[in-house]
């Protein structure tokens, strides 16, 4: 969907950032409510648009969403995520610092970071909100292909994104959102080929290229 659809809400009512007022919103067909909560943070991890790393070691900034993580696991997250790529490179591997902010390290490796952040919680579902909106088109494809890795190996992924290439060759389902209500959903073949609403139709004539 275009901006101010709700996209962003949908993943912030999924995940209990807040609740809703009306209706319900379910995960494995459990009211989200209904769910404990650390139980639910613990199943349920989020990747947005701009990721915050922390002033300390990459394995310290790992250990945020996990602070049990084990160094194997820890490893095995980061190989996941194809972070292992650049961080095998510093002379300090996983101790390396990062800076507040992760200033020192590039906008793609921060959000391979990130993903491997939160692959170290072991998630049954991973949200992904625009990820790549904030890098430059080489980090975009990076990114791209560390989500394609983890949709290949089984992750159960939602994804909020413009980049239709990848939605066309990844999504099981597409759902579009228009003000906040669900337009059209269907699989990705099917929706992009002949989508049947006229607004899905008109969103497509202005994204696709």
């Amino acid at each position: 969907g275009g901006t101010g659809s709700s996209k962003t809400s949908l993943v912030n009512l999924i995940s209990r950032l807040y609740d809703v007022t009306e209706g319900e919103v379910k995960v494995a067909g459990v009211n989200v409510k209904d769910y404990d909560l650390v139980t639910l943070r613990d199943a349920v991890s989020v990747v947005l648009q701009k990721n915050v790393l922390f002033s300390g070691s990459i394995k310290e900034n790992l250990r945020w969403g996990n602070k049990d993580a084990t160094d194997e696991e820890i490893v095995e997250a980061c190989h996941l995520a194809c972070a292992d790529e650049f961080i095998e490179q510093f002379p300090d591997k996983y101790d390396t610092h990062i800076e507040q902010g992760g200033t020192n390290v590039s906008g793609g490796q921060k959000q391979r970071v990130a993903i491997a952040r939160s692959l170290c919680l072991n998630p049954e579902v991973m949200l992904f909100d625009e990820p790549t909106s904030a890098l430059d088109p080489e980090m975009v494809i990076e990114v791209l292909e560390v989500m394609q890795d983890l949709a290949k190996q089984g992750m159960t992924m939602m994804v909020v994104t413009h980049e239709m290439g990848f939605a066309r060759t990844v999504a099981d389902r597409v759902v579009f959102l228009e003000n906040g209500k669900i337009v059209e959903e269907n699989d990705s073949e099917t929706f992009f080929s002949h989508p049947e609403s006229e607004r899905a139709k008109d969103f497509l004539s202005k994204v696709m290229h």
